[in-house]
């Protein structure tokens, strides 16, 4: 029986407005890169050293780590919906600490809370998308959750930049409350969502799970052939499970689960050794370096940079589902390592030691050739651009398409917390990093893109045009890498497979 349409069976819809938990993150980030240059954050903390405010921006991750971890657990007990909820309810609390703070430790307890809610949706977030995304824009639906976080760091940044010009500690207070909002909305709007309908077909609960699919991909009507396809792959896949031993954390890291789980461990640790997401945390520490100076200039600067971080992520959503995983990630580190070597080279090139009142982190700048300085803030932007188009969305989306569905959830909460592992060590490290060994910094990420852009050829199959329940023949398969293809996709492909379940079950 076909239904009336809904915005509620909209794949679109839906994984788009699951990408709010995304958004949590990007706000994290700007609420902190906005300030941390400031003079009344740097008068009211006590003017922090390197240390101290690596820290604090690092304490977010480090609750991250954590909530990444629970939410593997939660999604498969609670459902993937559920999980996201809770990850709201818990932002809520955290921002609010984080508005009434009155002084550092307050404010890392905050922060700590903050991030395990951030934790737990950005792991279930990508998981839920994936799992009622048809095979040919699963892609482009995970892909969403990278630019809902752009689009949260430019929103916070332009908040925080209004509020810089307020002479009371509420330049920082509103920004850390307003923060409240995008957790409301998401509560309020995922409590009508559906579950994943593998979530459900996992419970067992097989007709409700049809119910979803068919309202996902054909407006209701059960007898549609990619519903009918879809449906028996999805049901093979849990019959299968059936047969195996009891779930548990041992089988991550036991053949022939452990190959996909150490490739997605190590995307999400690679995405943050691109040095990115330092990039938008320090941003105006990065800037400084380059010889742009006072709290207007770094900050205009600053809104560029978050502007084409949201534009250059739209390619990416458009056409990952037709130029695939393998070629994106790999011109994507290949270009940033050439941004960042040049970064490194120019600023020690033509930079030289400084000291900047109330900032003991950069202590290496570019102050007397205008060009050079341009020359490091375009090379900046250019690997913003690189990082949007290629990193950002698909280092989200490839770990959560390449697990069966009885370890899916605790795998991808493993890579993800790997991402948050390497986010907090970074976090802390970078500020002492520029303030003693500077440019020198950047040669060290260029170092890893480089790494990077070899173990992607080498070691990571394309997964485009294949079904969730397909990636076990890919990864079970001894082609290589590098001679993986993607596979067509499509209505007539729905059919082919159906009029096979249909002889299948004649002959029986």
């Amino acid at each position: 029986m076909v239904q009336k349409y809904s915005l509620l069976n909209n794949v679109y819809f839906l994984g788009g407005f699951a990408t709010m938990g995304g958004m949590l993150f990007g706000f994290d980030i700007s609420s902190m890169s906005g300030v941390v240059g400031t003079k009344r954050y740097q008068e009211y903390f006590g003017y922090p050293t390197s240390a101290l405010q690596g820290g604090i921006v690092a304490s977010m991750a480090a609750g991250s780590f954590l909530g990444a971890l629970l939410a593997g657990p939660f999604g498969d007990k609670f459902s993937r919906k559920r999980t996201i909820m809770l990850a709201a309810i818990i932002w809520i609390i955290g921002s609010i600490i984080q508005c009434a703070t009155v002084n550092v430790s307050m404010l890392i307890v905050g922060r700590i809370i903050n991030g395990v809610a951030v934790g737990l949706a950005s792991m279930i977030v990508p998981v839920y998308q994936s799992e009622i995304a048809p095979k040919n824009i699963r892609g482009r639906i995970v892909s969403l959750q990278q630019w809902a976080i752009t689009w949260g760091i430019l929103i916070q940044f332009f908040i925080q930049y209004g509020c810089s010009k307020l002479e009371s500690n509420a330049a920082f207070r509103i920004p850390w409350g307003i923060q409240v909002v995008p957790g409301v909305i998401l509560l309020a709007g995922t409590t009508v969502f559906p579950y994943s309908p593998r979530w459900l077909a996992d419970k067992g609960r097989m007709e409700e799970a049809l119910e979803v699919l068919a309202n996902l991909r054909a407006n209701g009507d059960k007898n549609d052939p990619e519903v009918v396809a879809e449906f028996r792959e999805i049901e093979d896949a849990v019959n299968f499970d059936k047969t195996q031993a009891a779930r548990s954390y041992a089988e991550l890291f036991r053949k022939p689960a452990a190959r996909r789980v150490f490739l997605g461990m190590t995307l999400q640790s690679w995405s943050q050794l691109t040095g990115m997401n330092v990039a938008m945390y320090y941003i105006v520490f990065i800037f400084q370096g380059a010889g742009i100076t006072g709290e207007d200039a770094n900050l205009q600067a600053s809104s560029i940079q978050y502007v084409l971080n949201v534009l250059m992520t739209i390619p990416a959503i458009l056409f990952i589902d037709r130029w695939g995983r393998r070629p994106i990630l790999i011109a994507g580190s290949t270009f940033m390592a050439l941004w960042l070597f040049l970064i490194g080279g120019l600023m020690g090139k033509y930079g030289s030691a400084q000291s900047f009142d109330g900032n003991k982190t950069t202590t290496w700048a570019i102050t007397d050739n205008d060009a050079a300085s341009k020359a490091v803030i375009a090379c900046s932007y250019l690997f913003v651009c690189s990082f949007a188009i290629s990193w950002g969305p698909v280092s989200w989306t490839y770990p959560a398409e390449i697990y069966p569905l009885r370890i899916r959830a605790k795998a991808v909460s493993l890579s993800t917390a790997s991402n948050w592992a390497f986010n907090f060590v970074l976090a802390y490290a970078v500020p002492p990093a520029l303030e003693h060994i500077q440019y020198r910094t950047y040669y060290i990420f260029a170092g890893f893109c480089v790494a990077m852009t070899i173990h992607i050829f080498l070691m990571f199959p394309e997964t485009k045009g294949r079904t969730l329940e397909e990636m076990d023949e890919l990864f079970n398969s001894d082609v290589p890498a590098w001679k993986t293809r993607s596979l067509a996709t499509g209505k007539a492909d729905a059919e082919g497979k159906l009029e096979e379940f249909s002889q299948q079950k004649s002959e029986l």
